[in-house]
C-alpha cells in the first residue's frame, strides 16, 4: 500500500511540473513576438499570425466599449481553461478602433472560438501595439 500511495505521489508530482512546463514553453514562445513586436507593428496581424509556427492562438475575447474595439486578447489554452491562473494571453491594440458590432458578430457567431471566420476578418487589422502577460 506504501509502495502505490509513493508512486502516486510521484506521478503527481511529476505531472504538475510537466504542466508548468507547457505554460512555461508557452509564454516564451508567444513572449518572443512581443520582444519582436517592432516587427508588427503597423503590420497586418496576418504577419504576425502567420510566423506563429509552433502554436495559434484559440480564443480571442475583445475589448469593446460600447462603440468601438481599441484591442482584443488572444488565448492560448484551451476554452474551458481560459480564466485559470497561468493562462497566457497576447493583448493586440488595433491601430484602428474596429465597429464594436463586427467584434461582436464574431463572438457571437463561434463563442469566442479563434476559428478561420475570425482569421480572416483581423487579419487585414494593422496591429499597434503587443502585450503579452499571464494571469495571475
Amino acid at each position: 500500500m506504501r509502495t502505490l500511495l509513493k508512486a502516486c505521489l510521484f506521478f503527481c508530482v511529476v505531472l504538475s511540473f510537466s504542466f508548468k512546463g507547457q505554460v512555461s514553453d508557452t509564454l516564451v514562445y508567444v513572449k518572443s513576438f512581443e520582444t519582436n513586436k517592432a516587427e508588427y507593428i503597423n503590420q497586418p496581424l496576418s504577419k504576425l499570425l502567420n510566423n506563429m509556427t509552433q502554436l495559434q492562438p484559440k480564443s480571442i475575447w475583445s475589448d469593446e466599449t460600447l462603440i468601438k474595439t481599441y484591442n482584443s486578447m488572444f488565448k492560448f489554452n484551451n476554452m474551458e481553461d481560459s480564466f485559470d491562473v497561468g493562462t497566457v494571453n497576447m493583448v493586440i491594440f488595433w491601430q484602428t478602433p474596429i465597429p464594436a458590432t463586427e467584434t461582436e458578430y464574431y463572438e457571437n457567431k463561434n463563442h469566442f472560438y479563434f476559428t478561420n471566420d475570425e482569421r480572416n476578418f483581423y487579419g487585414n487589422k494593422i496591429v499597434k501595439d503587443i502585450y503579452v502577460y499571464t494571469t495571475k
